[in-house]
C-alpha cells in the first residue's frame, strides 16, 4: 500500500493531462471536419476504429486512484464540451459530415423548383398551347386531316342525296297512287271498255287501257282466248315497267345505308392513327394532346351514322310504299282484263245470235211466199 501511494500522484497527473488534451483537441477537430468541402466527404470510406484504447489504458491500470483525483477532470469535461460526449478520437471522421455532405449534394435538386418539375411538363404545355381551342363540329372539321375532311364531305353529300331522294320519291309516289286510285274507281264503275275510256285515266292505268284497245284492233275476229292471253302479257309488262320506274333511286338509299358507316369508320381509323403519330412526336400521353384528334376522328363516324340511319329508314319506308303501289297496279290490270273479257263475251254472243236471226228471217220469208 505505501508503494502505491507514492506512484499514484504521477499516474493521476498523467491521466488528468491526457483528459485535458482530449477536451481541447476534440472541438478543434470537429470544426476542421465541419469546414471541409462537402464533396470530399463521401470519397473517404468510414472505417470502424476503436476509440477507447487511446484514453482508457491508463485509467484501467490505476485501481488505487482515489475518487477525488479521478472526479476532478469530470467538471471540466461537462463544462468544456457538453455537446461532444460521444467523440473519442479526433483522427476518425465522424458520420455526421458525410451525411451532411450527402444532404448538401441532394439539396439543390430539392430546393430548385425548376429541377423538381417533370421533364415532359414543359413539352406538354407547349403542345397544349398549340391545340385548337374550338371543339365545335365546324372547328374540328377545319382542324382535321385532309383525308378525314374528304370523308366528312362525302358523307355530308350522301346525306343530302338521301333527303333529296326522299322528297322526290315521296311526291312521285303520292301523285302515282292518286292517279291509280282515281282510275281504279272509274274502271270499277264502268260496264265496258267504251265506258272505261271515258274516265280519261293517265299513267300506267291509261297505258293498260290503250294497250288493250291496240290488241283488239290487231286481233280482229280471232278467238277470244288468244286475245285475253296476249292482253294479259302486255299488262304484266306494263306493271313491271311502272314498278321499276317508281323504285328508281331507292337503290341509292340502300347503298348509302350499307356503306356510310364503314366510310365513317375509315375516317375514324385514319384520324386515330394520326393522333397516335402526334403522341409519339410530342412524347407525351397528356389527354389534352390526345383528345382533339380522337374527337375529330369520331366526328367522321358520327357523320357516317347521320347519313346511314335515315337512308335505311327511308329505304324501308319506300319499300312498303312501292309494295302498295304495285298492289294498286295489279288491281287496275285485273279490272281492265275483266272489262275485256266482258266485251269479248258480248261479241261472241252477238256472233252466235246472228245466224239464228238469219235463219228465222229466212223461215219467215218462206212462210210468206207460200
Amino acid at each position: 500500500m505505501p508503494t502505491l501511494r507514492r506512484t499514484s500522484p504521477h499516474r493521476t497527473g498523467l491521466s488528468a493531462l491526457l483528459a485535458l488534451v482530449v477536451l481541447l483537441v476534440a472541438p478543434a477537430g470537429m470544426q476542421a471536419l465541419a469546414q471541409q468541402p462537402a464533396v470530399e466527404a463521401p470519397a473517404q470510406p468510414v472505417v470502424p476504429v476503436q476509440t477507447a484504447p487511446a484514453i482508457q489504458p491508463p485509467a484501467a491500470q490505476s485501481p488505487s486512484v482515489s475518487a477525488p483525483s479521478v472526479q476532478t477532470p469530470a467538471p471540466a469535461a461537462r463544462t468544456g464540451a457538453p455537446a461532444t460526449p460521444e467523440v473519442a478520437d479526433p483522427l476518425v471522421p465522424p458520420l455526421a459530415p458525410a451525411g451532411t455532405a450527402a444532404d448538401a449534394g441532394a439539396a439543390p435538386g430539392a430546393s430548385d423548383p425548376a429541377l423538381a418539375t417533370p421533364a415532359g411538363e414543359g413539352e406538354d404545355a407547349s403542345v397544349v398551347a398549340q391545340l385548337p381551342h374550338d371543339l365545335s363540329p365546324w372547328g374540328m372539321f377545319m382542324a382535321a386531316d385532309w383525308v378525314v375532311k374528304a370523308v366528312m364531305i362525302g358523307l355530308a353529300f350522301a346525306s343530302v342525296v338521301t333527303w333529296t331522294v326522299w322528297l322526290a320519291k315521296s311526291l312521285e309516289l303520292m301523285v302515282a297512287k292518286a292517279r291509280l286510285r282515281r282510275a281504279l274507281r272509274g274502271y270499277l264503275a264502268s260496264a265496258s271498255l267504251d265506258e272505261a275510256r271515258k274516265v280519261g285515266a293517265a299513267g300506267p292505268a291509261g297505258a293498260m287501257l290503250r294497250t288493250t284497245d291496240l290488241e283488239l284492233q290487231r286481233s280482229g275476229d280471232l278467238p277470244a282466248d288468244g286475245i285475253k292471253e296476249r292482253v294479259s302479257i302486255s299488262l304484266s309488262r306494263i306493271e313491271v315497267a311502272a314498278g321499276r320506274a317508281i323504285t328508281r333511286g331507292t337503290g341509292l338509299l340502300a347503298t348509302i345505308g350499307a356503306t356510310a358507316p364503314f366510310v365513317g369508320l375509315f375516317g375514324t381509323v385514319w384520324g386515330i392513327m394520326n393522333s397516335f403519330i402526334g403522341i409519339s412526336k410530342a412524347q407525351t400521353t397528356n389527354l389534352a394532346v390526345v383528345a382533339p384528334g380522337i374527337a375529330e376522328a369520331l366526328l367522321a363516324t358520327a357523320i357516317g351514322l347521320v347519313a346511314a340511319i335515315p337512308a335505311v329508314v327511308i329505304y324501308n319506308h319506300f319499300s312498303r310504299q312501292v309494295s302498295g303501289y304495285r298492289v294498286l297496279m295489279g288491281d287496275a290490270s285485273a279490272e281492265v282484263l275483266r272489262l275485256l273479257s266482258r266485251d269479248l263475251d258480248r261479241r261472241d254472243v252477238a256472233r252466235r245470235a246472228r245466224p239464228e236471226a238469219v235463219r228465222s228471217e229466212a223461215a219467215r220469208l218462206r212462210a210468206a211466199a207460200e
